[in-house]
């Protein structure tokens, strides 16, 4: 092969390896979500249409709702295994792994919408964002509240005190931090599936659920039931994570406008949420469901005691009840 014509095709054999390399470079971030919740809850809406907006073309952002892909429970190892990029996830998830985050399950210990958001933007945030890095390996973007839990069961019964509770097979998803929340409130916990609360209060397998308002809606809960006890007992929301190589794989800019974009998806989806919080006691009365306030101060004290006597908490970092109590 004449010189002329080996370096015409070496000059063109690199042009189209550059062409490849630029395409293969040009191929966005393959970003897949699990969770448990339905694709139309206020935070997967806000996911959808905020968030991967707002992430732009560089990234490719592939939700699956509904425990369609991985089922709930499992989805902090599958992101931390890199099977799955991302997951948003309750505090008692990463209580398994790391017992300090249990504090964060506790009955009346998060007040509100804004008492969750301001203890992550503290230095307490930051200590836990601290342990989820160094010892699970996941980066902790935002919280995102899912509204407050209430008790909502079948049958006649007044609920006024947690002794009232005593016996009522209340369903909590597994994992030590969730059966104790029940025992917290004087209930007898059952673990039981999401996707199995509905047929489980149709059938009687469990006498009562607790949830956010939403989600009763949502899960039509209400069809099934016949009251609903304005406990309080704890402020339901979840974190949103990435493994934590593949957000430092990611460049400074990358990596800002996620955080952005979270922060801003949750900020819509936390106002919905407190909003629907506030219509939907009218709507399950309408439903003919008895919506009601027990005497929560009794709630209150009944489950501060539990927790403070049990071996969860001492698993709390020292001094950071009374951090979170006074934020």
């Amino acid at each position: 092969m004449p010189a002329t014509i080996a370096r015409r095709a070496l000059i063109a054999g690199a042009v189209c390896l550059g062409l490849l390399t630029a395409t293969a470079a040009a191929e966005p971030i393959k970003l897949r979500f699990a969770d448990s919740t339905t694709a139309d809850a206020p935070r997967s809406v806000a996911l959808v249409d905020i968030f991967a907006k707002q992430l732009g073309d560089g990234f490719k952002f592939e939700p699956y709702f509904g425990s369609t892909l991985y089922k709930q429970g499992t989805e902090i190892v599958a992101v931390q295994r890199g099977n799955l990029e991302m997951a948003l996830m309750p505090p008692s998830d990463f209580a398994k792994q790391v017992p300090a985050f249990s504090i964060l399950t506790a009955a009346y210990l998060v007040r509100d919408a804004q008492h969750m958001k301001a203890i992550f933007d503290s230095d307490v945030g930051e200590e836990l964002k601290k342990m989820a890095r160094e010892e699970m390996g996941v980066v902790v973007l935002a919280p995102a509240y899912y509204g407050t839990r209430h008790v909502n069961l079948r049958g006649d019964k007044k609920i006024n005190v947690p002794a009232d509770l005593a016996g009522v097979k209340l369903r909590m998803p597994g994992g030590e931090s969730w059966q104790f929340l029940g025992e917290s409130i004087g209930a007898n916990p059952t673990a039981m599936d999401y996707a199995e609360v509905y047929t489980g209060l149709q059938t009687g397998a469990i006498d009562a659920q607790d949830n956010p308002l939403p989600n009763d809606k949502l899960m039509k809960f209400y069809e099934v039931t016949n009251q609903i006890v304005l406990t309080g007992h704890n402020v339901g929301f979840g974190l949103l994570l990435i493994n934590a190589k593949l957000f430092d794989s990611l460049t400074p800019e990358q990596q800002k406008t996620m955080q952005e974009a979270a922060n801003a998806a949750f900020a819509s989806s936390d106002a919905e949420y407190v909003k629907q919080e506030s219509e939907l006691v009218e709507f399950f009365k309408a439903a003919g469901l008895d919506v009601y306030t027990p005497d929560v101060e009794a709630f209150r004290a009944y489950s501060n005691k539990k927790y403070l006597e049990s071996p969860l908490s001492k698993d709390w970092p020292e001094g950071m009840l009374e951090r979170i109590n006074k934020l």
